[in-house]
């Protein structure tokens, strides 16, 4: 059976047909995010720390790290990008103990990431580019890394599924002349939006299922991609990640994360309460507010997609007596109630050590 093994330092996450679904935690990346990209440049990194705690306490199995900010100073990302990855990464392992996934387009960061984390990262990634492969394969062979596989090539990305399997071929056949084994490539088949592609479910499942049947690898995606430009994408992305785990996809690149519920959202449903003759207690806090009336919580929180993986896994026997599954739906700790001595006040403790 084909696992594929990342580490950090004092944990293993294990990849594969007969394991829990790995869920790799996407939000530390600044592409799309001009708040987080423009802290970077300044050397704030707090947005980074909360979101490394953040996705771990919802569920995330692995850590992508990407440092792709185009500084406003230096747009040349080949002198920027590998320090700020050495930084970030450096941080992120003092933070928490889940593996990382190091996540550029620019050879040196990928190379200054793997010489600063520790343990065995996942490196994302290698096309089927003929440069890509040349610097690329070299990297993920001396380090001994598992590395993410992406379906397109040097005509970029084919709309037409026997062409991305072919690519993923290519790719297996290139990484093994390197003495790199199948066991090692996860391959990313490339999801297609649904709105604008009706098949594009329906090629992701078959691809998924020839990977693992004729290729024998791991496969992941960013699970996104479906639903992006779509209304209630949590919707499609629910029905989306069971089906593509039936399939035999082993992971998946995404946010586990339900976002807080903005300030102002609670003060107009605090407007309209009030304004239907409602009398609430005069010391309710906003979180009882939010939970009593649907608004969802004040605080991060696992996402509705991490319910719908950890539902599929129970189904499918990968949570083993539904204990990962019955952990997952008790109440949370109230603010103030939770464990001394847990993850965060080690992070917590870490951080006064180095003020």
């Amino acid at each position: 059976m084909t696992r594929t093994v990342v580490e950090s330092k004092t944990k293993t996450a294990i990849i594969g047909f007969d394991q829990p679904f790995c869920v790799i935690g996407e939000r530390i990346n600044p592409t799309g995010r001009k708040k987080l990209a423009a802290e970077l440049e300044a050397g704030d990194f707090s947005t980074v720390e909360k979101d490394a705690l953040a996705q771990v306490a919802a569920g995330a199995t692995v850590l992508d790290v990407n440092a792709g900010v185009v500084y406003n100073s230096n747009p040349n990302p080949n002198e920027t990008e590998p320090p700020l990855m050495t930084k970030i990464i450096e941080l992120v392992q003092g933070l928490v103990d889940v593996p990382l996934c190091i996540d550029s387009s620019v050879p040196a960061a990928l190379e200054a990431g793997l010489a600063a984390c520790e343990g065995r990262p996942l490196l994302n990634s290698v096309t089927g580019e003929e440069d890509r492969l040349e610097a690329i394969l070299p990297l993920v062979k001396k380090y001994n890394v598992p590395v993410v596989a992406i379906s397109n090539d040097d005509t970029g990305i084919s709309e037409d599924p026997e062409v991305r399997f072919a690519v993923a071929k290519k790719i297996v056949e290139h990484a093994a002349d390197y003495g790199i084994p199948a066991h090692d490539i996860v391959v990313d088949p490339l999801v297609m939006p649904i709105g604008a592609m009706g098949t594009a479910g329906l090629q992701v499942f078959t691809l998924v299922r020839r990977l693992r049947e004729e290729l024998g690898v791991n496969t992941t995606c960013g699970a996104s991609n479906i639903s992006f430009g779509l209304p209630n994408r949590h919707g499609i992305n629910n029905a989306f990640l069971p089906m593509a785990m039936g399939a035999g996809m082993t992971s998946a690149i995404m946010n586990p994360i339900a976002l807080p519920v903005k300030q102002s959202e609670i003060e107009a449903k605090k407007a309209e309460v009030a304004a239907s003759g409602i009398v609430l207690p005069a010391d309710m806090d906003d979180e009882t507010f939010c939970q009593l009336f649907g608004l969802g919580s004040t605080m991060p929180r696992a996402g509705k997609e991490m319910e719908a993986i950890r539902a599929a896994n129970f189904l499918t026997n990968n949570d083993p007596h539904g204990g990962e599954w019955i952990k997952f739906n008790k109440a949370p700790a109230k603010p103030g109630e939770e464990a001394a001595g847990g993850r965060g006040g080690r992070a917590a403790s870490r951080r006064r050590r180095r003020a």
